[in-house]
This record gives C-alpha cells, sequence and structure tokens, in this order.
C-alpha cells in the first residue's frame, strides 16, 4: 500500500513538474514573438498604426504633413538615412508635430543580400544621420522591402531596435488611384493593424489618400496611434 501511494505520488510530482515547464516554455514564446518581427499587435482595442516608408522627401512630405496637422493625426515615418541627410529640415518639422521617428536604413537596399557587416553599417550610418537631424535615437527599425534574417533581427536586438513589418500594404508605391488606397485600407485594417504607406516618391496618392483613411478610420471608432503607442497594446489572445 506505502509503495502505490509513493508511486502515485512521484507521478503527481512529475506530472506537475511536466506541465508547469510547458507553461514556461510557453510563455517564453510568447515573449519572444513579442520582442521578434512584429507584424500587427494582437488586441480587442480598436487601435491602428499608419506608417509611413522612404522619405523624407521634398514634396510628398510637406503635402502628408499638412493633412496630418490638419487632422491631428500621428504617425510612424520610417525614414531612409540618405534622405534625412538630404532634407533634415523635414525630419526636424515631423519630430516638432509629434511624430515618431524610425530607422528604414540608410539606403534601401536589400540587407538579406549584404554581409552583416555591411547590414551593421547601414543600420548605425542611418541612426547617425536621424540624430544629426534633431531626431532622439529610433526603437523602432523596419527592412526595406520587409526583407531580413535571423542575424539581422538578432543584430537589430543587439542595437535596442524591435524589427517591425505590416500587415496591410496599401500599394501607394505603386501609383494606384487614391480609391484604390482607400479601399485597401479600409477593406483589411482591423484591430492591432500596422498600415504601410509611402512618401519617398512622387508623385503617390498617398497625401489624397491619407486624410479620407484618417476620416473612415475614426467613424468605425478607431484611435490612430504611433508603432510604439500600439505596442502598449499588446494582449495575449487566445
Amino acid at each position: 500500500m506505502r509503495r502505490l501511494v509513493s508511486r502515485n505520488f512521484f507521478s503527481i510530482i512529475v506530472l506537475t513538474v511536466g506541465v508547469l515547464c510547458s507553461l514556461m516554455y510557453e510563455t517564453m514564446i510568447v515573449l519572444e514573438d513579442k520582442d521578434s518581427v512584429i507584424k500587427r499587435v494582437p488586441t480587442t482595442h480598436k487601435v491602428v498604426a499608419l506608417t509611413i516608408d522612404d522619405g523624407p522627401h521634398y514634396k510628398t512630405s510637406p503635402e502628408l504633413l499638412k493633412v496630418l496637422r490638419e487632422k491631428q493625426a500621428k504617425v510612424t515615418f520610417f525614414v531612409l538615412g540618405v534622405n534625412v541627410k538630404e532634407h533634415p529640415e523635414i525630419v526636424a518639422q515631423e519630430v516638432a508635430d509629434g511624430h515618431e521617428i524610425a530607422c528604414h536604413a540608410y539606403s534601401h537596399q536589400l540587407l538579406n543580400s549584404m554581409p552583416l557587416a555591411a547590414v551593421t553599417a547601414e543600420v548605425d550610418r542611418a541612426q547617425a544621420a536621424i540624430v544629426a537631424a534633431g531626431a532622439p535615437a529610433p526603437t523602432l527599425f523596419r527592412p526595406p522591402g520587409g526583407v531580413y534574417n535571423d542575424k539581422i533581427v538578432a543584430m537589430l536586438r543587439e542595437r535596442g531596435y524591435r524589427t517591425v513589418l505590416w500587415s496591410v500594404d496599401t500599394g501607394d508605391w505603386r501609383r494606384p488611384s487614391v480609391e484604390h488606397v482607400i479601399k485597401t485600407t479600409m477593406d483589411n485594417v482591423k484591430p492591432g493593424s500596422i498600415v504601410l504607406m509611402h512618401d519617398g516618391q512622387y508623385p503617390l496618392p498617398t497625401p489624397q489618400a491619407i486624410g479620407i483613411i484618417i476620416d473612415k478610420l475614426r467613424d468605425q471608432g478607431y484611435q490612430l496611434v504611433t508603432v510604439s503607442e500600439l505596442l502598449q497594446y499588446y494582449e495575449e489572445i487566445n
């Protein structure tokens, strides 16, 4: 009888330890997912982050800033260091208007085709240009073309960056109609979405489309936030 009780007790301990280890492992996976490549934030709150890549551009960026100022909306600009160096005054204005400045590398090369040392140099050079323009040191990074690998993500993490992609691609860089950009956004947006737009080219439909998108999102009860603000809404949704 004592042997049976001992065996049962031992089995219970083993089972309990196994369950606890499993729970710890699942928790580690959740935490790793939060800190790896972010495409959207799982949340029940109606929050959306509009992001704008490739700028600043001497024509498109001021047009966008004018609309955003009128709508009192804040976005995250993923800027290219080479363009920041040419137009630091635009980045300074983006900062003054309360927008978030994030890093999109120095040039628009596909990073996974480069040696890691060259990628690191791209990141560091871009950060230097951003800081020299008067923006805070960025903590968010979006690889050009959305192309990356594990080594790049690890290097970015070591430098204090979180890698951010997107969940809604407006396709504005293809220069479709304003109506197409609006429809693509509204058809695909959901709580926690990260929306991809651009300002590093001209002409683009984005300045005309973004104001209407903002109005439509707000009409549906959405709150517009920066990416860093959006990350604060991260929830574990089963």
